[in-house]
Parts: C-alpha cells; structure tokens; sequence
C-alpha cells in the first residue's frame, strides 16, 4: 500500500475530507503484513453552526472511502464500529460476488463490532459504498473508485452530494407514512399526491464534501490544468442538476461507465448516480464554484475549485430562478462508448412502478416482502421496461449489474451503460443486460424512503 506523491493525477486537497488515494494492489503484490481494513464508525461535523453526529467510512489510511487504480483487488476486512448492524452495498461494484455484499436479499446485516472479509477485482470508474439501509441519510456512505487506465494526465477531484437533516431517518419515515401529500423543502407549499413533484422530504442542508456553500470545501487547483471531477450523489431522496459556471464541461462516464462525450449546461444527477465531467482551467486561473442545484427548488450546494492567489468570494447558498424537474433529455444524449453486443432478449418483463395511500410505493403492485422476483438463467439477455405512473420521478438501481439504456418512451436508442436510471413521471424507459453472475439481486428505487417503503424486488440468476 502507497499514497503517491501529489502530482495532477492525485487527488490535491487544500482542506480536509474526501479525496484520499489508496491503492489497493492484487493479493500477489500486497506490502502489508496483515489484512487492511475498512472502518464504519461515527464522527461529528459541524452543520448550519450546529454539531451533528453522523457515520464516517475510512480506508486503512484513515481518509474516507478508496480510491484506487484500474485492476486492483479489494482486498479488505470491514469492520463495524457503528452503532447499529451495518448492511453494506458495494454501489456499481460488478465483481462483487453477491456472498461479499450485504445488501443482497437474505444476506443480512454485520453486527455491531463485527467484522467480514472481502476480496474482489475492483469495477473501474466512479463508484461509491453506503448502507443499504435509512442510516446512509447520517452519511453512511463513501467513494469507492478505481481510476482509470486510460484516464490521461488529469487532476482528480472527487464531490460527494448528500441531503441533510437533524431528524433521524426513522422520525422521516413516519411522517411520511401517516401523510396523505407530498411537500417541498422549507416553506413550499405542499403538493397533492394527484400532482406530479419532487422533494417530499424537507431538509436543513445539503452537503457537498460535508459541507455547505457558505462554507465550502475549496480545491487547489493548477492554471491552464485539466480536472476530472468524479460526483457522486449520496443523498437519500435529492436529485440535483450539476453545473459549471465559468468552465466548460465534457461528461466522460456516468455511472462509472464510459459514453461517448456530451456537453451541456447543468447535468441531472439522481440518487445513486454519477457523473464524470472534464473540465479545462483557464491560464489566467481564478475562482470556478462546481454547484449542485436541487431540483424544484432554488438550493444551491458544492465545492470551489481555485488557482493559487485567488480569492474566494462568498458564495449564494440560493439560485436565482428554481430549477425544473428532472427529464429524460440528458438521458437521450447518452451513448455508451461500448454497449452490449445487440441481440434479441431471452426474458423480457414489464416493472410498473406504483404509488398508494399511506406512503406505500410498490412494483408491479407488490411492496417489498410480498414481491415477485424476477427469474432468469445465468447468460440470459434480459430486458425490463419501467413504467411509472406514479407522481414522482424514480431512479432503479440494478444490484450486481450494468445495463444498458435501450428504449425511452418506446423508441429504441443505443443509450448509456449504468446501474441507476431516473424514470419519470408517465414516462417508460427500457434496460437490458446480460445476467452475469449467479445469485438474488436487488432492484429498487434508490429514493431511500420509496425503497424502505416498499419499492424494491429481486432478480434471481440461477
């Protein structure tokens, strides 16, 4: 194990929290007398002036999360120092062998104090660990990324999004539970469940690298340099549109997976997505926010990235016009680099999302427990067609898998490989896959509270 020095590839922070690089190298080559280990523990931020205490994810060199190259093996004991039992999810990760990830169906939780060992060839790209569970809203949740070999000579920088509260998750859930209308944040007004909206949670912040705007988490940058920005989108129920103000932008990969380069002016990023963007620093050098704006609202989050000698002005927490609600047009632009071989599915199934009184989301008219999982053989071609008729946009995430992006609204397109896709309101979007590894995968809403309340079901490999 070795932190390289700080050249453009690494990750140079000029503040602390993310963006520590570890390498993890195959068990053959491994520099380390004993087994390194992943620590899931508490910690204390400070939010809006306020203490709060929330979960903390570190690496064997004490920073959050991995980063490590293309071709490197996990090979970690996780080790439970929570307060409660911890059902892990590697997020995006395709090598996982579904024995070596807790949130598979029946695979139950690590207690608290325990321990389990992992041991897998890591996914390139841009993807992230979290709790399969509502204590990612406390930030259970950190990257796990594997750079790229043909990435080229660029500066890392990583932004993590979260959706913040001094609730606890389950004070959330029941109030969610015993309404019969969706609201917005703050003082928005509230939205019949007839209406077609966003943000039925209201939150005190939204966190971009732990923190907020007013105090934002500020990045050394070079002149006439290149930055690869990784964001991640850890919140819980937040889909936010990510921009560049004074730079242009190039989306390399979504999901951790490569498409073919898009440029546009804010870029949608649902819960559990990712998007890379490539971005040039002018030689002049100055002062470039990365901001995240929620959707349907005016909140504004995100980090600075910075010259040497420039000054960091303070920044609006607020836009001026509040942003509109997430599409599938950005989705449409999307090609994969390099898609799934065309051929005709073996199993092809419908997924009609559904909404009901109580707060209960279901698929295929069944909450969770009382679901009907999706059987396919090892090797199958596999098409799903989301139908949402419900009042909310849905991201579905596939366990164990990519898929590709085929059809949107029934017209067939040769879109984007990802694991998490927002399926709007009225909307039909279509996925295929080949299934790769024998096991039961989750499928779900990665709306936290949608997925606690009943939306998700299971695909079983056999």
């Amino acid at each position: 194990m070795k932190v390289p020095s700080l050249d453009r590839r690494s990750f140079i922070r000029t503040s602390a929290g993310l963006g520590a690089v570890l390498l993890v190298t195959p068990p053959c080559h491994r520099a380390w007398a004993a087994q390194p280990v992943l620590t899931v523990g508490t910690r204390t931020i400070e939010v809006n002036k306020k203490a709060a205490t929330v979960f903390s994810v570190l690496g064997p060199n004490g920073k959050p999360g991995l980063i490590a190259n293309e071709g490197d093996q996990f090979s970690l004991s996780l080790q439970n120092n929570s307060t409660e039992p911890l059902p892990m999810h590697w997020h995006g990760q395709v090598h996982a062998p579904a024995d070596q990830d807790r949130s598979r169906p029946g695979g139950g939780a690590l207690a608290i104090g325990a321990s389990d060992n992992h041991d897998f060839e890591l996914t390139r790209g841009t993807h992230w660990m979290h709790a399969h569970a509502l204590s990612e809203q406390q930030l259970l949740a950190a990257p796990m990324i594997a750079l790229e070999r043909d990435a080229g000579d660029v500066q890392e920088v990583v932004m993590m999004l979260h959706d913040f509260t001094f609730r606890t998750p389950q004070e959330i859930l029941a109030e969610l539970t015993k309404s019969e209308a969706h609201g917005g944040h703050g003082n928005a007004s509230k939205k019949p469940m007839a209406g077609t909206h966003a943000n039925d949670v209201a939150y005190d912040a939204f966190l971009a690298n732990d923190r907020t705007l007013d105090d934002p988490d500020v990045i050394r940058v070079e002149k006439n340099g290149r930055v690869r920005l990784r964001i991640i989108n850890g919140a819980t129920a937040t889909t936010f549109f990510i921009s560049t103000p004074g730079l242009a932008s190039q989306c390399l990969s979504v999901d951790g997976s490569s498409c073919q380069q898009v440029t546009q002016a804010a870029y949608p990023l649902a819960p559990g997505q990712r998007i890379d963007l490539l971005v040039a620093i002018p030689k002049a050098g100055g002062v470039y926010p990365i901001v995240a704006q929620v959707e349907a609202e005016r909140f504004l989050t995100g980090i600075v990235l910075a010259t040497a000698g420039a000054l960091v002005a303070k920044l609006p927490t607020t836009a001026e016009t509040i942003q509109g609600l997430a599409s599938l047009a950005f989705e449409s632009r999307l090609q994969a680099l390099t898609p799934i071989v065309s051929k005709p599915p073996d199993k092809t199934f419908g997924v009609k999302l559904g909404e009901g009184p109580g707060y209960r989301w279901m698929i295929n008219g069944e909450i969770h427990g009382e679901h009907q999982p999706f059987d396919v053989r090892i090797g199958d071609r596999v098409e799903m067609t989301f139908a949402n008729p419900t009042t909310m946009m849905h991201p579905m995430h596939l366990h164990g898998h990519h898929f590709q992006v085929v059809a949107i609204g029934g017209e067939r397109l040769v879109g984007a490989m990802r694991d998490t896709v927002i399926v709007p309101p009225q909307m039909t979007v279509t996925i295929a896959f080949d299934a790769a590894k024998v096991g039961s995968w989750y499928l779900h809403c990665h709306h936290l509270y949608h997925m606690a309340s009943g939306m998700m079901t299971e695909v079983r490999v056999s």
